[in-house]
């Protein structure tokens, strides 16, 4: 039988479609569960945390030229966000545009868990294969999921925009060397960026608890996104200290990513998302596993 040799346009537009076709298929499978019985949450430490950076480190070297290649898109869509901003008088929200970044990361790295629970199963892991989530039982649950999220994101640019217009007041400032004027010697400039650091870590604190099980969860077994949540909060609550130092490497690693005209985040996002799957595989145990 003869082989086509299909261009990346095609291919695609296939897979768009065919994400389509399964958000129709599973919407009902946002509150479904496979089991009653729910997966045991183990105690972490920073062990931990360090094992699932170095087997997160390992997947990107055994997936590089796939992940980056799938990667590429992070630094694209930072660009155009800084871009837009600056050509829209919009100044004030180019660190919170920046920052809310890591509220929607763990939708973008979806694609990566499925790679590290690939190759966890002896399976050929390439960026074709991170198009599978859309086939995943639970892929109406993980699109809600980012929803969510995403919804959490254009409330946190709300809140940060209303948080600058009290402080330094509804004008635009004239240029970026006078915005930075105002926020660092005026005491107006001051409040604001307290007051924002204060709500954008609760925003990041609470997207933190939901999230850092959820996805991988979701994507492991089909389960129904309350317990995803659920289980990811349970998971925070017994390990404040290893989630919360777990939130402190994202922030930073992103941070450090983003400066580089966005380019880090090539690098940093894939070694994150194959940690965060590893973190998940060590957060909790299922029966059937134990």
């Amino acid at each position: 039988m003869a082989t086509t040799i299909r261009n990346p346009g095609s291919w695609s537009v296939d897979q768009i479609g065919a994400m389509g076709r399964h958000v129709g298929a599973y919407t009902a499978s946002v509150g479904s569960d496979e089991t009653a019985e729910l997966p045991q949450v183990q105690r972490l430490g920073f062990e931990d945390l360090h094992l699932a950076l170095r087997r997160g480190m390992e997947d990107f070297a055994a997936c590089r030229s796939d992940v980056a290649f799938l990667c590429l898109l992070y630094p694209v869509i930072g660009i155009v966000m800084a871009w837009v901003a600056f050509h829209n008088a919009l100044l004030p929200l180019v660190f919170p545009m920046m920052a809310g970044f890591a509220l929607v990361g763990p939708v973008a790295a979806v694609g990566l868990y499925e790679m590290s629970r690939r190759r966890e199963r002896g399976e050929p892991a390439s960026f074709a294969d991170a198009f599978r989530v859309a086939a995943s039982p639970s892929f109406g649950a993980i699109f809600a999921l980012g929803l969510m999220l995403f919804a959490t994101f254009i409330a946190w640019m709300i809140l940060a925009d209303q948080i600058h217009q009290l402080t330094l007041g509804p004008d635009a400032p004239a240029s970026f060397g006078i915005f930075l004027t105002q926020v660092f010697t005026t005491a107006e400039g001051w409040t604001m960026m307290v007051v924002g650091l204060g709500v954008g870590f609760l925003f990041a604190a609470a997207v933190l608890a939901t999230s850092v099980i959820s996805f991988p969860m979701l994507l492991d077994r089909k389960v129904g996104l309350p317990v995803a949540v659920v289980t990811s909060i349970r998971v925070t609550r017994e390990n404040p200290g290893v989630i919360g130092a777990w939130g402190a490497i994202v922030a930073g690693a992103l941070l450090a990513g983003s400066i580089p005209a966005f380019l880090g985040l090539i690098v940093v996002m894939p070694v994150l998302g194959h940690a965060t799957w590893h973190l998940y595989r060590r957060a909790v145990v299922w029966p059937d596993r134990a």
